[in-house]
């Protein structure tokens, strides 16, 4: 029997593999002033950068959960984890933006298995009552990583310059692998783990194509939509916040680790509350969808309209907090629906399509930003169509019946 505190152990690591993979992805983000003038970057190619990650990631995820679900996370995240981190510290040899373009699409086919991992391993250690909250605490592992990149990497930076300090973060994944391994060598949770696992030959020759065909369906598609909506919103303060704040504010490199820790904090309040919420509500015996936590996720969201009129640092990281906030609730509560409505052995699968979906609108989104900043000079008009761009898809999902769960 697997107790409570050793199932919530290994989901606890299970969240710090997004922790690393975050860590990995956002030093360019951190970076981004000080690598662009380097490099010679102007924010329309910035933009393309960030695109780069979200196009390998969005064909990588369905992949790679596919790939988890066959050989299973327990062994799939470590494989995965010491990759992404040769890759990641390699970005510290690039000499300009061809180089650089190229290094962020292999980071980003290698990062595909974190999620989808992760999420696995969540459905799979916790009980059901538990798995919403799980969710919003696995979404804080995102966040972790985003607090803890601006003053490490800002950190790093003063020490050594920016290639230095990509070479620094990347050795989070070094820390991570040890302790994963033994939190999954206990016989219980290996046996967890390793569940569905090649359960049958049918099973194990299935496609891709065949799975898509199964496993896309309307509650995947109604999962999908609030993510094309919040992505943004998270993408921006994760992505662009620093940028703002050197642009409008003429924050420096080096100080930006000072601001830029709250906005990635409130996301996970957001995340473990509105999981919290959830999970009590699945607690008491309802399992339909939690529309009035969603409404009020949504409203959270579209609070970054406010950039608008932030008139410094501290209520720039303020606004795109909050905006965060409703962001990591929307996730938290649109993943927690969805991987209890497909079956068992497709978890990582629809987890992966989840982050492809995500990776689809950034790579549309970080261009345009770029685009918009350049050619106006200020964040304003983005923050406006970030906004009015959350609604509709949000009320999709509150309208949207979902299929029953599968038994």
């Amino acid at each position: 029997m697997l107790s409570r505190r050793r199932a919530w152990t290994v989901a606890i690591v299970a969240t710090l593999t997004m922790t690393v993979s975050y860590i990995d992805r956002s030093s360019l983000a951190v970076l981004g002033d000080s690598v662009s003038k380097a490099l010679g970057i102007n924010n329309t190619e910035f933009g393309w950068l960030a695109s780069a990650f979200s196009i390998a990631y969005m064909f990588s995820t369905p992949l790679a959960g596919w790939w988890i679900d066959h050989v299973g996370a327990r062994r799939g995240l470590v494989r995965s984890v010491l990759v992404w981190t040769a890759i990641a510290a390699s970005h510290a040899l690039v000499p300009g933006f061809g180089v650089m373009f190229a290094m962020r699409i292999a980071l980003g086919f290698a990062e595909g298995p974190s999620f989808p991992g992760a999420a696995q391993t969540i459905q799979r250690i916790l009980p059901a009552e538990d798995q919403a909250r799980g969710f919003g605490i696995l979404f804080t592992g995102s966040s972790i990583g985003g607090m803890l990149v601006p003053p490490l990497a800002s950190w790093l930076f003063n020490i050594g310059g920016w290639r230095f300090a990509f070479l620094g973060t990347a050795l989070a994944g070094l820390v991570w692998v040890p302790a994963w391994i033994l939190v999954t060598r206990h016989p219980e949770v290996r046996a967890r783990l390793d569940a569905h696992r090649l359960a049958s030959a049918e099973v194990a020759r299935r496609s891709v194509r065949e799975r898509l065909s199964a496993y896309v369906d309307r509650n995947m598609i109604r999962a999908w939509l609030p993510v094309l909506a919040a992505a943004p919103i998270a993408g921006f303060g994760l992505t662009w916040a620093a940028k703002f704040l050197a642009r409008t504010f003429d924050v420096k490199q080096g100080d930006v680790g000072h601001y830029l820790w709250l906005s990635p904090l409130l996301f996970d309040l957001g995340a473990i509350t509105f999981g919290d919420l959830a999970s009590r509500r699945r607690a008491r015996g309802n399992t339909t969808p939690p529309r009035l936590l969603f409404v009020v996720a949504m409203v959270l969201a579209t609070t970054i309209l406010g950039l608008r009129f932030v008139g410094g640092p501290w209520e720039t990281v303020l606004v795109i907090g909050v905006a965060m906030m409703g962001s990591g609730a929307i996730y938290t509560l649109l993943t927690a629906d969805l991987l209890s409505r497909v079956p068992p052995d497709a978890v990582s699968f629809a987890g992966g399509t989840v982050a492809a979906a995500q990776s689809l609108i950034l790579i549309i989104a970080n261009p345009l930003i770029g685009a918009s900043v350049d050619a106006t000079g200020s964040y304003d008009v983005a923050a406006t169509v970030l906004a009015v761009w959350t609604v509709p898809g949000c009320i999709a999902w509150i309208l949207m019946k979902p299929r029953p769960t599968p038994t």
